[in-house]
């Protein structure tokens, strides 16, 4: 079980709930701050002195009040202690639901895990933390159903002869030819672009590479 853990949370009784789930789970002395920059500050310190901290987990939105911080939320922190600690393991603990969000949060700051605060989220808290801990990614069952629902995009032939193409590293102008030597029709490379959109809009990505992930991700491709 991890020995250095910080939690970055404002609301009082999530941390008192946090560290009893900690300490179910066996681990020491888990530490706790209520503010970003405070996190940060805790974070250098710690790798200063050379008892780095193993796991970082963090709310995504802080409220404001009398004590102005230089960052503002879990993002921000999770970015900007990477930047100190690259290899520090991260855990999202938040109410956030949005799928696009989360998907960002895997793919762009690289956290391990992600767990909703909802029904359950004690018992999903740690089976994050004991399949971050076996150097596993984790999302909890809850935001997996929803995305499943949310997401209800039906990938035809022409869909994911597009995308396998693009992970292939085809350049989208070239598309057509493969659809057209494979008979995979419309072909045009104006109905590329629209099955694209259509995609990116239904599954609320606004890049390719992000379609792409969750495809990868989904088993689609």
């Amino acid at each position: 079980m991890f020995k250095r853990i910080l939690i970055a949370e404002d609301q009082e009784t999530q941390n008192i709930s946090l560290q009893r789930t900690l300490a179910d789970l066996g681990a020491e002395r888990p530490e706790y701050v209520y503010y970003c920059d405070d996190a940060l500050t805790w974070i250098k310190n710690a790798a200063k002195t050379d008892q780095p901290y193993e796991l970082l987990i963090t709310d995504l939105y802080f409220e404001e009040d009398h004590n102005r911080q230089k960052i503002a939320g879990g993002a921000e922190l999770i970015k900007a202690a990477k930047e100190v600690q690259p290899n520090l393991k991260t855990l999202v603990f938040s109410g956030e639901s949005k799928t696009a969000v989360i998907d960002m949060l895997f793919k762009e700051m690289n956290i391990d895990g992600y767990v909703r605060k909802a029904r359950h989220d004690g018992q999903y808290l740690k089976l994050a933390i004991n399949a971050i801990h076996n150097h596993k990614k984790y999302l909890s069952p809850d935001v997996k159903l929803a995305r499943k629902e949310n997401n209800s995009h039906d990938f035809t032939d022409l869909d994911i002869a597009i995308i396998s193409q693009l992970v292939e590293g085809t350049p989208q102008k070239n598309i057509p030819y493969y659809l057209q030597e494979n008979d995979i029709k419309p072909s045009g490379l104006s109905s590329i672009e629209k099955r694209l959109n259509l995609m990116k809009e239904v599954l609320g990505f606004s890049k390719n590479e992000q379609l792409i992930a969750y495809c990868k991700d989904m088993g689609i491709i």
